[in-house]
C-alpha cells in the first residue's frame, strides 16, 4: 500500500505542477471561485507560509534526512495500519516532490491559492496529512 500511495501521490504532486508550469505565466492566477478560491503560479523558496525563505540546501538535508527516517522505520511501516502505510506514502511523495523542485529550479511550484491561507501545492497535502497520521498513531500507540 505505502509504495502505490507513495507513487499516485508523487505523480499527481510533479503531474500538476507541470500543468501549472506550462499552463500559467509566473504570478498568473485564474479564478476559480472568484475570492474564493484561485489557481495561482508562484514560485516558493521558503517553506511552510514563506519561512526561512533562500535556504535551499537545508530542505534538500532534510529530505535526505526523512528518506533514511524512511529507511530506517520501513520495517515498522510494513507491519503498521494502512493508515500508516498511506500516511507514510503521502508524507515521503510530497517530501520528493517538493524535494525535486529545489533541486531542480531552486523553488517549489506551488499554485492552490484560497486567499485567506498560503498558496499550497499537493506536496504540501501530502505532508501535511502525513504527518497529521504519523501524529496520531504514534500518540495512540503511547496511550496503548
Amino acid at each position: 500500500m505505502f509504495y502505490l500511495v507513495f507513487l499516485i501521490w508523487l505523480l499527481l504532486d510533479l503531474f500538476t505542477k507541470h500543468l501549472i508550469q506550462t499552463h500559467f505565466v509566473l504570478g498568473e492566477s485564474v479564478p476559480v471561485i472568484p475570492n474564493v478560491f484561485h489557481l495561482t503560479y508562484i514560485l516558493n523558496y521558503g517553506a511552510a507560509f514563506g519561512i526561512l525563505n533562500d535556504q535551499r540546501i537545508f530542505f534538500l538535508l532534510i529530505a535526505v534526512v526523512m528518506v533514511g527516517v524512511f529507511l530506517k522505520f520501513k520495517h515498522k511501516i510494513s507491519e503498521g495500519s494502512t493508515s500508516l502505510k498511506i500516511a507514510a506514502g503521502m508524507l515521503m511523495a510530497g517530501t520528493l516532490g517538493n524535494a525535486y523542485n529545489r533541486f531542480a529550479y531552486g523553488a517549489v511550484v506551488d499554485f492552490f491559492d484560497f486567499r485567506i491561507w498560503p498558496i499550497f501545492n499537493i506536496a504540501d497535502i501530502g505532508i501535511c496529512i502525513g504527518v497529521t497520521i504519523i501524529a496520531y498513531y504514534i500518540w495512540k500507540a503511547d496511550c496503548e
